[in-house]
Parts: C-alpha cells; sequence; structure tokens
C-alpha cells in the first residue's frame, strides 16, 4: 500500500528500485512490476517473439500491476498489452531500460557542450536486439533538491502520477520512454524537498517551445535539418578584425508587418528570408544582428527576459525554420549574430526560478540574487552547474544554429556585485571590493570555449564602464571577448549632434574624446535599440534644428561614424530616417521612403556601407593606432574635424562639418603630393542636401598645414561629412 500510494501522489524518487523486472536465471524466475494508471488487464509481450509470456495481477485496488513468470530466459524486449474501458494498447515498459537512462548523465559534467548533448529531450534508438531499433526520447532534467520528479505531456494527458523519473546521485532526473517523438509537448511536474507541488516546469535544455498559455517544451530533433553553408563558414573564420563589419540591429517582430491587415501578426523565418535578406544585401550590410531570440514569454521584454536558453522562440516558425533562415542568410553573404542574456532570468513560474523549490540558479541571497533594474533573478555564476549550463548555451547557438556572433547583453551587471545598488544592499568579494570574481571566471570560461571550438565565430561585449581588457585575450588578463560596445563614443557623439551647431564650439571635446582611448579595446560603434526608446526619440528626432537640418545632421553624424575607427553598428529605422522612436508592437514607418528626404538618407546608408566594405583604409586597421591619423581636433571655432583612415597601401581622408555655414577654400594638410578626388559627400542631392557646389578632384600644393607640408583645398558643404582618397 505504501508503494502504491507514493506513486498515485508521485512522490516516488527511485521508481526503478520497484518497477521493471528482474530475471534470476538460477530459479528461471522473472519478477514484472508496473504502474499502469487506468489499466484493468495487463499482459506482458516478449517483443522479439510476439508470445505473451503472461498476465500480471493488479497488486491492490489502484493501479499497481505485478507477476512472477517462470521463463528459461529474460526476453531482450517487453512490453505490456494494456486493456481499459477505452479498448486496448500496447506500451513498451520504460523501466527496462535503466542502464540506458542513467548513462545520459554519467559524463554531463565532462565538457560544457554534454549540457545539451545528453541532458533535455534526446531522440535515441535503442538496439535491443529487434530487426529495428526502438525509437525513443531520453529525459535528464537537473533538480538536485526535488523528491520527485515525472514526465508529464500529451502522452499521458499530463498526469503526474504515470511516468516517475529516477534521481541520480549527481541530483539529475531521467527516465527513456518509447514512442515520445518529435513534436510531442512535455513539462516536469516537480515535488519539493519537503514534497510540496511546484509549478508545472519547462525543460531547461528544452528545444522548442510553445508560446502562452502552456509554455510547453516539444520534443525536437537536431539531424533533421541539412545545412548548406560550408563555403560561409569558411570564409568566416578569417580574421575578423580586418574584415568590415557594418551590422544591422533589428528586433524580428516589428521589422516589418505583413501588411495593415494583419498587424497582429509577425513575418516568419521564411518570409523574413524573402523579405530581409534581399533588404540587407541592397543596403550593403555584412551582419545583422538579432534581438534575443531565445525563447521568452512578454513580448514588451523584446527577448530580453529569456525563459528557454536553448529555444528558438516559436513567434516566428519552428527551429528548423530558424536554421533555414541563418543558412539562407550565410548564402547570400551576411553573418548572424544574436543577443544572448547570460545575466539574469524571470520569474515566470514555467521557467528557471527556484526551479526545485531551491535556488538551483540563481544567487540565493537577494542582494546577489535579484536584479533591482529588471525585477529578475541573477544566476550564480560560482555554482559548476550553472557555469557549464550557460557556457553549454552558449555553444549550443554556434553549433546547432551556425551563429557567427553572440552579442553578450548586460556585462556590466554580472562584472560588479554593486551594480544599480545602493550601500548596504550588495556584498562585497572575499578582498572587499565589488567585483564579481565568479562572474569573470565564468565569462573568461565561455569566451576561450567559443574561439577555441568555433573559429568561425566571435563574441561581443556590452559594457558600459572602464573594466580593463574586455576585448583583450584571457592570457593577458583579459575578459576575451572579440569585440566591445564603445558605449562612450555613442554617449558623448548623441549629447554633442542634439546640441544647436552654434554650441558646438563649447562641447568639442565630446566628439573628440573617443579617439583618446579608440584602441584600447577592439571596439564596435553602437547606435544601437536602446538609444531610440523609452523617450529617447528616434535618432532623425535627436538632430537640432528645422527640417532640412535635422536630416543633414543627421547625414553628417553617419558620415562621421563610418570614418571613425571602429566596426558599425545601426538599429533598424535610423537608415531610412525613422521619424518616430522605436515601437516593438509596430512596423518601422516604411511609407516614409515616399518623401525624397528619407530616400536620401537610406541611399547615404547603402553608399556609407558599400564605401566602407570596399576600401581597406576604413576598416583594416580599425583597431590600430596605425590606421588613424588626426588632421586637426581641434578646430572648436568652426566645429570641424579632419582625420586620415589607413591601410597598408591605400589612404582615404575625412572631413566634416558640424554647422550649417559652408567654408569655401577650406584647407586640409595631407601626406603626399599628388591628385585627390572626393568619393562621397553627404551633402550631395541625391541624398537631399544642399548640393554645395564642390569640386569633385584637386592636386595638392606645397602648403604647410596640420603639421604636414603638403594640402589641398576644398569647398566645405554645410553639415556634411566628405571623404577624399589620395589617387596618387
Amino acid at each position: 500500500m505504501h508503494l502504491e500510494h507514493t506513486l498515485s501522489q508521485a512522490n516516488c524518487t527511485f521508481p526503478f528500485a520497484h518497477l521493471g523486472a528482474h530475471f534470476d536465471p538460477s530459479s528461471s524466475q522473472f519478477n514484472v512490476t508496473a504502474w499502469i494508471p487506468g489499466a484493468d488487464r495487463v499482459e506482458v509481450v516478449d517483443l522479439a517473439s510476439g508470445e505473451i509470456l503472461g498476465k500480471l495481477e493488479k497488486i491492490s485496488e489502484s493501479f499497481l500491476f505485478g507477476a512472477e513468470l517462470k521463463l528459461k530466459k529474460a526476453p531482450s524486449v517487453y512490453a505490456f498489452n494494456v486493456t481499459n474501458e477505452s479498448g486496448e494498447y500496447q506500451i513498451i515498459d520504460p523501466y527496462q531500460f535503466q542502464d540506458q537512462a542513467y548513462y545520459a548523465v554519467h559524463y554531463v559534467d565532462n565538457q560544457p557542450e554534454n549540457i545539451y548533448q545528453q541532458l533535455g529531450a534526446q531522440l535515441v534508438s535503442l538496439d535491443v536486439g529487434l530487426p529495428e531499433p526502438i525509437q525513443a526520447t531520453r529525459f535528464a532534467v537537473f533538480a538536485p533538491n526535488a523528491s520527485a520528479v515525472s514526465l508529464i505531456g500529451d502522452f499521458n494527458y499530463w498526469n503526474g502520477s504515470c511516468l516517475p523519473m529516477q534521481k541520480t546521485d549527481m541530483g539529475y532526473w531521467v527516465l527513456i520512454v518509447p514512442g515520445i517523438k518529435a513534436g510531442d509537448k512535455y513539462k516536469y511536474q516537480i515535488k519539493d524537498s519537503a514534497g510540496h507541488g511546484l509549478p508545472h516546469k519547462a525543460d531547461p535544455v528544452g528545444f522548442s517551445s510553445e508560446q502562452y498559455p502552456s509554455h510547453s517544451s516539444v520534443v525536437y530533433d537536431h539531424n533533421k535539418y541539412q545545412w548548406n553553408d560550408k563555403a560561409w563558414i569558411k570564409k568566416a573564420k578569417k580574421d575578423k578584425y580586418t574584415q568590415p563589419m557594418s551590422v544591422y540591429e533589428l528586433h524580428l517582430g516589428s521589422w516589418k508587418k505583413p501588411g495593415p491587415e494583419s498587424e497582429s501578426r509577425y513575418l516568419t523565418y521564411h518570409e523574413l528570408v524573402d523579405q530581409l535578406i534581399p533588404y540587407i544585401k541592397d543596403m550593403a550590410y555584412t551582419h545583422i544582428e538579432l534581438m534575443p531570440v531565445a525563447e521568452y514569454p512578454f513580448d514588451g521584454s523584446w527577448g530580453y527576459q529569456p525563459v528557454g536558453l536553448f529555444a528558438p522562440t516559436s513567434r516566428f516558425g519552428s527551429p528548423d525554420d530558424f536554421k533555414y533562415f541563418v543558412d539562407q542568410c550565410h548564402q547570400n553573404g551576411i553573418g548572424v549574430i544574436m543577443d544572448w542574456v547570460p545575466a539574469h532570468f524571470p520569474e515566470d513560474g514555467h521557467g528557471l526560478a527556484r526551479f526545485d523549490g531551491t535556488h538551483v540558479y540563481e544567487y540565493e541571497d537577494p542582494r546577489r540574487g535579484w536584479h533591482p533594474d529588471w525585477n529578475s533573478c541573477i544566476y550564480d555564476f560560482g555554482k559548476d552547474t550553472v557555469r557549464q549550463f550557460l557556457v553549454g548555451n552558449a555553444l549550443y547557438w554556434l553549433d546547432k544554429f551556425h551563429i557567427d556572433g553572440l552579442r553578450v547583453d548586460a556585462v556590466a551587471s554580472m562584472l560588479y556585485l554593486d551594480y544599480s545598488r545602493e550601500e548596504g544592499e550588495w556584498i562585497p568579494n572575499i578582498d572587499g571590493g565589488n567585483e564579481n570574481y565568479e562572474a569573470i571566471s565564468f565569462l573568461q570560461w565561455m569566451n576561450k570555449e567559443v574561439y577555441h571550438k568555433y573559429p568561425h565565430a566571435m563574441t561581443i561585449a556590452e559594457e558600459s564602464t572602464s573594466f580593463p581588457k574586455v576585448s583583450r585575450p584571457v592570457f593577458e588578463g583579459g575578459l576575451g571577448f572579440g569585440f566591445k560596445w564603445n558605449m562612450g563614443w555613442m554617449n558623448d557623439s548623441l549629447h554633442y549632434i542634439a546640441k544647436d551647431p552654434s554650441y558646438r564650439r563649447y562641447h568639442h571635446n565630446e566628439i573628440t574624446f573617443s579617439l583618446v582611448y579608440s584602441f584600447d579595446e577592439s571596439f564596435v560603434l553602437p547606435i544601437s535599440h536602446d538609444e531610440v526608446v523609452h523617450g529617447k526619440g528616434s535618432l532623425l528626432r535627436k538632430m537640432p534644428g528645422d527640417e532640412w537640418q535635422q536630416a543633414a545632421n543627421l547625414r553628417a553624424y553617419a558620415g562621421f561614424m563610418y570614418a571613425h575607427p571602429g566596426k558599425k553598428l545601426n538599429f533598424m529605422g535610423n537608415e531610412i530616417g525613422q521619424s518616430q522612436e522605436w515601437n516593438h508592437d509596430s512596423s518601422i514607418d516604411w511609407h516614409l521612403l515616399d518623401f525624397e528626404k528619407h530616400q536620401g538618407i537610406q541611399d547615404l546608408y547603402r553608399d556609407l556601407n558599400k564605401l566602407y566594405c570596399k576600401y581597406p583604409a576604413l576598416h583594416a586597421l580599425d583597431h590600430s593606432h596605425e590606421g588613424f591619423e588626426w588632421l586637426d581636433h581641434g578646430n572648436a571655432e568652426q566645429s570641424v574635424l579632419s582625420m586620415l583612415r589607413k591601410s597598408e597601401k591605400q589612404k582615404i581622408y575625412n572631413v566634416t562639418n558640424f554647422t550649417p555655414v559652408p567654408y569655401e577654400e577650406f584647407r586640409i594638410g595631407v601626406n603626399d603630393p599628388g591628385k585627390y578626388q572626393i568619393i562621397l559627400n553627404t551633402d550631395d542631392k541625391k541624398y537631399w542636401g544642399s548640393g554645395f557646389k564642390t569640386p569633385k578632384t584637386m592636386n595638392s600644393e606645397e602648403v604647410e598645414w596640420d603639421g604636414r607640408k603638403q594640402s589641398i583645398k576644398l569647398n566645405l558643404p554645410p553639415l556634411a561629412s566628405v571623404y577624399i582618397i589620395f589617387k596618387g
């Protein structure tokens, strides 16, 4: 009666000790015990021969069945013929596969990728001597402090008493269930250490999931999709620091809607292939950066409150559809970066928070485990299991989805124990300081694993402080990231460009200061989604002046950005001069392209991308002093900056006038005698500029200027950025 009660209440911790079969050769005794809720009659069948070995008797008044059968030898595999009030069916007893179930977690902690290769719902073939292997799904989940875990799903009518899982010494719960296949929905029913029920949990390593209201995990076959991007992967292994990288950041749900009549629907991954990829190619971006695609429950979080770290969001299609999207990007020469959020996770009941009734994934003390800014839980970076879970997740996206880069969100919040906390609200580290040594160690490990195992990939830190060596190798004492967002440049330059041009002379240091530290890290210049939401206004609306001046300021700012050392990133809508700030529920205002002003801005971004990619001087030495020279950074009175970008065999000069005053015969120093040619002018009429008369070619003169023996004169247009190449 005790066993029956334990099973019926879904409180069984070690079902392999009670259920399944045992054969004693000395007595030819084959003992079978089965727990089958709802069954009226149960027979044991030898699957190899089809022979009925005997009938199981009810052990009690409930659904516990058993028998002691006399057999010469044990069957290699057996099944139950079950009769109930609805009819007859056959099931293969999952509790006869104890050894195969345990195998899942024997070596799980040896390598971080074992997290997704062994945990979760793994489709397996059981070779048990039949003509064809038995197809099954192996489940394994980490819940070290649970008293019981049951597998629930459509296959057992979400009845937690049907399939109790076995607890292992390492805290993992395991079970292999024949007949569960790709597409089947499931969750875990977990009891805490006191036997109290918890909200049904989605699989932390679930590869696919459903949206509200079920939030169910879905069994998925990773081997089905066939990739066709070998050529891209080979090409992507080139030195990323010397290659052009112009990134188009986008939110998949609001880049474009299918049409006015379907504003509430999203474009699917397949529709994005048909519409987004041609646009990215036309605009000459080298990469796209996707705001988080790991499954998340709340649209308003934009993906930054993820629950299913191993599942691409089903809002836009299946995991195979997402693979197809990435594959097609690669076949069209477009790299795919995704935002990755290892800093925190939300408290949704089906997620990781207090997963087994205790703090399995998050710090227990709220002074470390609760994020005051985002009302979310902070991963416990000191636990080996959590560290491996996160590092394994980083590798998973590069492995299974061929992602080219991970932009790691909110790194600063991970590095500092006092981030967004007042005195007394945080716990110092062992040395009394505010650095989170555990998070630092985790990030270093993650970066080492990524660059060692996936040389085509990169990592990018969104880090807003002066923490040293973020993008320097771990063996040099760095965090090991490939790149770091230059948040200082972004803040200073946007603050400067928002000023009325007549006041910019007093803020000249804001637009030049970034070059003091530009080569301390391998920087990306970001104008991201964060700059065009929450009342900050669109990039166009940050600009001062009337309609023409706003557009001209935007064009000049874009020209300056593409000349400044560092890789480039722009959020969707910037490239068409979006008027309204970004709203995740609405599409970009594509109708603006009916107007010449916005067409001109789009044409400029397209031409800037082409220029940046075409000329190595603008990208090959982005992270080296050797690729940059100031010509004049002190001309505050006229608010003009002039600089030189260089590669081994090329020189390109850039002059940006941040005032609406044109300067005729403006002189700049040049390094070489000879002919010079303007290759881009943001004031060109095709960009909706003024078309100020500016000769496109000029010859140097032996007139010392800007510390150089040669100089050239040009007519410098108002609110414009001009690119000039040395022709020889």
